[in-house]
């Protein structure tokens, strides 16, 4: 069995893994911000916050990492003097950082100190779109 592919098929289903749970988890937030008054509903999109993010979403962002680091492992760390992998690089490190950024919402709506907008969410659901249409560009078409 090739072990490249096999890592670049296990990095790819991390990848739509993590993307689920980074498009999702706003949305639930955006239902949490609109029932904020109904404490059984809030309740709910907690422990369903709370599993996403940490069950699924954070795992299948480790091993995005994971396997992307094998991969290039894989193919030489040479690889980093192509400026296609280098965006890649700074876009994936820029969707961490927004997945990081949930988890500081997750808490506030947690600890009801959230003082965000459900508008401010269904806005900020857009931000792993752009990335991932951005990453998609670069690798396939490697423009640069």
């Amino acid at each position: 069995m090739n072990s490249y592919l096999l890592f670049k098929s296990l990095h790819l289903i991390a990848v739509v893994a993590w993307m689920a749970g980074l498009l999702y988890l706003p949305r639930i937030f955006v239902y949490h911000v609109e029932n904020n008054e109904k404490t059984q509903a809030t309740d709910i999109f907690e422990v369903m916050e709370k599993r996403l993010y940490f069950y699924i979403m954070t795992p299948a962002m480790i091993l995005t990492w994971l396997f992307g680091i094998i991969l290039i492992y894989l193919n030489g760390v040479e690889i980093f003097t192509q400026l296609w992998i280098q965006l890649k690089f700074v876009l994936v490190i820029f969707m961490s950082i927004f997945h990081s950024h949930l988890s500081r919402c997750l808490y506030s709506l947690r600890n009801k100190t959230n003082t965000r907008t459900a508008k401010y969410f269904r806005l900020v659901n857009e931000i792993p779109t752009i990335l991932l249409i951005l990453i998609v560009f670069v690798v396939i078409f490697k423009p640069i």
